[in-house]
């Protein structure tokens, strides 16, 4: 995909689609204002009439508008600023708010404006102009706007023999600059990697290959790819891990991703030193093991590896656009299947860190794999921890299927994380993390056991039991099950996976 600045005036830019942003001040927009008398006032009537709406996410097609060189003329909404739930508001540094922020706002418009045009095969140049005139040229807003445009049109559809999609092969963007058309390119680009690993089906995407996947992006981004086999996992005591895999003929991976960061960034922030870690779950199928899913429950399993492909996401972004943290990335690779040998509810594990660990229900088993992997991320001696998991069902539950369920053993790294995605525009919220929910992870055979009591409470008691594997280091867990994967699709994204949480920590990483 090719993302470059475009030349030509707007009304002389010939491509496919020109896709015009529309807030709802738009009369003093230079570039609608211009448009509009190219069209001779039509588009201004068509907005005062109420025909075309400056409602957020809100599209109007115009098939060869009259006065312009595009063959199609597609129009998206941006709202108005300060207006609430249907509109903007300017980033802030020190709130979370409920307000969708200017960045989210222009990420989700110009992927539904992508979307639209993807639906006509013949699209295979668009353009997009305005976004600045409505934007202010705020640059986290613009450059979430030129990722939306790189993900917008990309659909799950990957075995269809006839796709009902076709992304643009170039995007045109006005009044952006180079430095910001790179970066949202970049990071475009690692959400379109995130959402088709998501959306492989299982009998394509496993342990092995995913780690065949990681090397394939390692070499191409710029970080180093370790691969620990079976054989070394055994070695190094991931016996939780291991237990999960037991039931798979696909024997488990854990793949350790190692980005040294660039001190000769231009970034003036300071850095950490030591590496920041990030974890990710990755059960690339998962069946429920003993304590099995019902079918429908089943059916959407592929994405349980979603915390893993974020992870790899991350990566890929950060060392593309060269951040100065340092970062260790680490996922660990599964499938909980049923067999023989299978892990069994009543079983007695050895984590890695000597803790032990009864098993209550085998479809807890993302916890487990976790509880290694964050072990072996503490021998990296990481200044804090984030991990991401499509965790709990409980969490969506509480927090619906759009937000990302946020807890923390530290207060500060929980705010840095729920501002910073206030500021860029995803949905985070945090989960209390109150010590007496630790008492109902305490085991009577064991340590602790893999589930809580009951069903209350259950994306807290999770995320306890991972707190158990920090070591009282700075961590955040980001339970990712509800907007990781899309049942139907939305306006700016199709269904399947949505790279949910890459531009956040792309942006708390080098802000």
């Amino acid at each position: 995909m090719i993302v470059q600045s475009a030349t030509p005036p707007v009304h002389e830019c010939n491509a496919d689609a020109l896709i015009l942003a529309l807030g709802a001040d738009w009369e003093n927009s230079p570039t609608i204002t211009e448009l509009d008398r190219r069209m001779s006032g039509q588009l201004s009537r068509w907005i005062q009439d109420g025909e075309i709406l400056t409602k957020p996410m809100k599209t109007a097609t115009i098939l060869s508008p009259i006065g312009l060189q595009a063959k199609t003329l597609i129009l998206v909404g941006l709202g108005s600023p300060g207006v609430g739930k249907s509109g903007l508001k300017k980033s802030s540094d020190g709130t979370v708010s409920d307000v969708d922020s200017v960045a989210g706002v222009a990420f989700r418009a110009a992927a539904a404006g992508a979307k639209i045009a993807s639906q006509a095969k013949t699209r295979k140049t668009i353009a997009f102009a305005g976004f600045g005139d409505f934007l202010h040229q705020e640059a986290t807003a613009m450059q979430s706007a030129v990722a939306g445009s790189v993900t917008g049109g990309i659909g799950q559809d990957l075995f269809k023999a006839e796709s009902a999609t076709a992304p643009a092969e170039t995007i045109l963007w006005y009044d952006v600059s180079e430095e910001l058309l790179q970066s949202g390119k970049a990071i475009g680009e690692s959400m379109i990697l995130v959402k088709r690993l998501v959306n492989l089906p299982p009998n394509y995407l496993y342990p092995d290959s995913f780690v065949q996947e990681a090397v394939a992006v390692g070499a191409e981004a710029g970080f180093q790819v370790e691969v620990w086999d079976e054989a070394k996992l055994i070695a190094e005591n991931c016996n939780s891990l291991l237990a999960v895999s037991k039931g798979s003929t696909r024997p488990p991976r854990l793949c350790i991703l190692r980005y040294a960061g660039n001190p000769s960034s231009t970034e003036t922030s300071t850095i950490d030193n030591a590496p920041i870690a990030l974890v990710g779950k990755g059960v690339t199928f998962d069946s429920g093991g003993y304590s099995l899913k019902p079918t429908d429950g089943m059916l959407t399993m592929k994405c349980d590896m979603a915390g893993a492909a974020t992870v790899l996401g991350i990566l890929r972004a950060a060392a593309l656009l060269k951040i100065r943290q340092p970062i260790i990335g680490l996922v660990g690779l599964v499938e909980n299947m049923v067999a023989g040998n299978a892990m069994k509810l009543g079983d007695v594990l050895t984590a890695r860190s000597g803790k032990t660990i009864e098993v209550h229900n085998t479809d807890a088993e993302g916890r487990l794999v976790l509880a290694d992997v964050l072990n072996v991320a503490l021998d990296y001696s990481p200044s804090k921890i984030i991990d991401f998991a499509t965790l709990t069902g409980a969490c969506c539950v509480a927090l619906g299927n759009d937000i990302v369920g946020v807890m923390s053993n530290d207060n500060d790294l929980q705010q840095e994380l729920l501002v910073t995605a206030s500021n860029v525009g995803e949905y985070a919220w945090p989960l209390p993390m109150f010590p007496y929910f630790s008492e109902q992870i305490a085991g009577k055979v064991a340590d602790i056991k893999n589930v809580g009591e009951g069903r209350w409470g259950g994306a807290i008691t999770a995320a306890k039991f991972l707190e158990q594997f920090v070591d009282e280091k700075p961590w955040v867990h980001l339970d990712i099950a509800g907007p990781a994967f899309l049942d139907s699709p939305k306006s700016w994204c199709d269904a399947g996976g949505t790279a949910t949480m890459v531009r956040t920590i792309i942006a708390m990483l080098s802000k």
